[in-house]
């Protein structure tokens, strides 16, 4: 298994950018590639002097900032609508000036589950909360990825990372409990990842979509009333939920990716936190490698009870 130590400094040089940086997967891995020595932009709405998002979360991006900061990582935490194209110019203007480079961009940003009726159909979905979902989601990484990728294929190497929910095979049939928006909008970032795998691709670049397991995100653990500490006493209630990763477990694949002069090989694909920890020998946090998506197939859609033997 690679050490936190053997990963230290692997990025040692790289600058980054993590748009969508302010809670869950996002800030973890904001602070996972600056663990692993890269420079780091993070970015978010929620904000400390300018209030919170609609998402409406005590989360701040200030606070992420912070995180990096104690984990020995350098970067900087900026607040960044990413609906704003005139924000996103400036914030890769500013780290054009600073640094005159870009080698891995993460599009993280969404929140649109915000708006998310699950269970109804598209008639029944309120249909303005549908479309903001789908700009949330889509319009925010295409903005990003707009005004980032000049930078990011001023160098061969360069690595964009798009953050989605659900493997190609698992979002392959209608996820019909989450419905139409949902579902359109994680189809939507499959598809821009193969588009941009292609683009990239003469320029030595690679696009590769990320998804973790059941996230136990700042959100889902106060859903469940429990903590990082004791979230396994949410099973009591959710039994599946034993299968449940932390944030840092992705974040820890993203890093993987990174750092691997062979991620080419992944270009173009959707791949998962617990496809990915035994090839790259990353754990989660408690040591184990949870392959959630092989877990849902094969107990939890199956009907089975609940059982996270050999799938950790």
């Amino acid at each position: 298994m690679a050490t936190e130590e053997a990963r230290a400094g692997v990025l040692e040089g790289k600058v980054a950018l993590v748009a969508g940086a302010t809670r869950g997967a996002g800030r973890a891995i904001a602070v996972e590639l600056a663990r692993a020595g890269a420079f780091v932009y993070a970015t978010g709405r929620s904000s400390r002097t300018a209030g919170r998002s609609e998402i409406n979360r005590p989360e701040t991006i200030e606070q992420t900032g912070e995180l990096i900061t104690a984990a020995g990582g350098t970067g900087t935490a900026l607040r960044v609508d990413h609906l704003d194209s005139d924000q996103v110019r400036a914030l890769v203007q500013r780290i054009d000036h600073d640094h005159g480079r870009l080698d891995i961009l993460v599009n993280d940003i969404f929140g649109g589950d915000t708006y998310a009726q699950f269970g109804t159909t598209l008639w029944e979905h309120d249909l303005p909360g549908g479309l903001r979902m789908l700009r949330m989601g889509i319009d925010t990484h295409a903005i990003t990825s707009h005004h980032a990728l000049p930078l990011l294929i001023r160098r061969p190497g360069g690595l964009v990372i798009e953050m989605t929910d659900g493997t190609a095979e698992y979002n392959a049939a209608y996820r019909h409990h989450e419905g139409f928006y949902y579902d359109l909008v994680k189809a939507a970032v499959q598809r821009m990842t193969l588009a941009q795998s292609r683009e990239l691709a003469p320029h030595g670049g690679a696009a590769v979509a990320v998804t973790p397991g059941w996230l136990r995100s700042e959100k889902m653990l106060e859903a469940f009333g429990v903590t990082e500490d004791n979230w396994r006493e949410a099973t009591a209630a959710v039994p599946h939920f034993c299968i449940a990763e932390s944030p840092v477990y992705v974040a820890r694949a993203v890093v993987a990716l990174a750092a691997d002069p062979d991620v080419a090989r992944w270009t173009g694909a959707v791949v998962s936190s617990g496809q990915l920890a035994p090839l790259y020998g990353f754990t989660d946090t408690d040591g184990t490698q949870p392959d959630c998506w092989r877990y849902v197939v094969e107990v939890q859609d199956r009907g089975l009870p609940a059982d996270d033997t050999g799938y950790r």
